[in-house]
């Protein structure tokens, strides 16, 4: 007797399905549309939420959801009714994404017939009609008529009809149930690529370049097949493993906000380990349209800019007599994310700087980039070399004293072309347990495995830098 039922069940199971062969399709268009939502990450992933409302017919309703993406990852399509007591349940779905151009048609009536319309071949003559079968379409059409086959087309081809797989632009489409008739309100959300988003920087250097005005401008690029007009705009910040991601149904849910700031039109708050930047207004992302927006603007932030000379710790290990002539001396700014309008994380991109010449026009200085950047961290940019201060570098002495133990002494000659005094930070990378036996003047162990020195280049003028490192390579 249970076997009886449960076949009975399956039985019944099946009827809606067999009677959604003669449900007619209605499609649901932009105009339907509420809302949409797009949650974009860094790395060309996107989340939609697009909320529509859809008239349906209670029992069994055929839905052509147009206008999504055409890079969805249909597998991660959720449909969701909205609002009390509504109730909508997904029998099946199919993403219809051979969209209708004239090579996707040819290539459905392969082994069909069509008709060749030739046209007229002297004034006053008609339009020849002719039956004939595509064979191909690879490579060029093939056509079989009644008595030959041609590889040529004279004139143009009429179809009958477009074929029932083929539509105008990508669509979901969806065989839904509910026990009610009326408008519902539905959210579709799904993942898509197609849509990214980048962070390039604008820094304005002040005259005395002790400050710096600082923009930041989001550059959006759609290429997703489809347009999202009056779309709310969220980016996020950070690397989510998006095969095990779970998105909330329903309402965007950022996740527990610990920290919220608002930064001109953009909102950031924390959102799980990432950042989420929220545009305050909606804005048209259209299909195949590359737009930017302001993410920050920060005023007259303190920056310190500094000339280094950095080494190598592979000289500490051999003799090497000539470590280079005219070595760069390379030009840094710096400055730390917080206060005033920064102390929120910066995203990662392109940083370039600015400064007005003597007529007041802007001119380029260098650009760095800079990774993810939280809270009350230092930001460094390399923008150049010095051109009117330069070094020569040379190593003096190099022995052996050990089996373990080395001893190298160096000389660093600055020239200083400008008619003001410039300091140098000399920055030295040593290997293994070292100690400073020997300086001209007195160096920084500014961290396990670096010595510093600034040195104090007169205008117009020299300084040499002598010093002797004594290294442990022993441990």
């Amino acid at each position: 007797m249970k076997r009886i039922s449960l076949v009975l069940v399956f039985i019944l199971s099946l009827a809606p399905l067999r009677s959604l062969a003669v449900v007619q399709e209605r499609a649901s268009t932009l105009a339907d549309r509420q809302a949409v939502n797009l949650t974009i990450y860094n790395d060309g992933t996107a989340l939609i939420h697009d909320r529509r409302r859809v008239s349906l017919n209670a029992g069994l309703n055929r839905i052509a959801w147009r206008d999504v993406s055409a890079s969805m990852d249909p597998t991660s399509a959720v449909l969701d009714a909205l609002g009390s007591g509504a109730r909508v349940s997904v029998l099946e779905q199919n993403f219809d994404y051979d969209v209708l151009s004239q090579a996707s048609l040819l290539s459905k009536y392969v082994g069909r017939d069509v008709t060749v319309v030739h046209p007229a071949q002297f004034a006053g003559d008609r339009e020849r009609r002719e039956t004939a079968r595509i064979l191909s379409v690879d490579g060029g059409i093939v056509l079989q008529y009644r008595d030959r086959v041609e590889t040529t087309l004279d004139g143009r081809i009429e179809f009958p009809a477009i074929p029932s797989s083929l539509r105008d632009r990508p669509t979901l489409a969806l065989d839904l149930e509910t026990p009610n008739s009326g408008s519902q309100v539905l959210d579709l959300q799904y993942l898509t690529n197609g849509l990214s988003w980048s962070v390039a920087y604008i820094g304005s250097l002040s005259r005395d370049e002790s400050r710096m005005n600082l923009t930041g401008l989001v550059t959006l690029t759609n290429s997703s097949g489809t347009s999202y007009p009056d779309a709310r705009l969220q980016l996020v910040a950070g690397n989510p493993h998006i095969s095990t991601l779970q998105f909330a149904k329903g309402e965007v849910q950022p996740g527990t906000t610990a920290d919220v700031y608002s930064v001109g039109a953009v909102r950031q708050e924390d959102y799980f380990v990432y950042h989420l930047y929220t545009v305050g207004h909606p804005t048209t992302v259209l299909d195949k349209q590359t737009k930017q927006l302001t993410l920050l603007s920060a005023r007259d932030v303190p920056v310190t800019k500094t000339l280094e000379l950095r080494g190598e710790p592979s000289y500490y290990r051999r003799a090497d007599a000539d470590l280079g002539d005219r070595l760069p001396v390379s030009v840094y700014v710096s400055f730390v994310n917080r206060g005033g309008d920064l102390g929120i994380p910066l995203p990662a991109g392109a940083v370039r700087v600015y400064e007005n010449d003597s007529r007041g026009l802007s001119q380029y200085l260098g650009s760095d980039d800079i990774g993810h950047t939280p809270r009350n961290d230092t930001v460094r940019l390399q923008l150049g070399d010095s051109f009117d201060l330069v070094a020569r570098k040379r190593q003096t002495n190099f022995q052996w004293l050990s089996s373990c133990r080395t001893a190298s002494s160096y000389e660093i000659d600055f020239v200083n072309g400008k008619d003001a005094p410039q300091d140098v930070l000399v920055v030295e990378p040593i290997p293994g347990d070292w100690s400073i036996s020997e300086e001209s003047q007195p160096h920084t162990k500014s961290s396990a495995s670096t010595a510093t020195w600034t040195v104090h280049v007169p205008a117009d003028g020299r300084t040499k830098l002598t010093y002797t490192s004594n290294v442990s390579w022993c441990r």
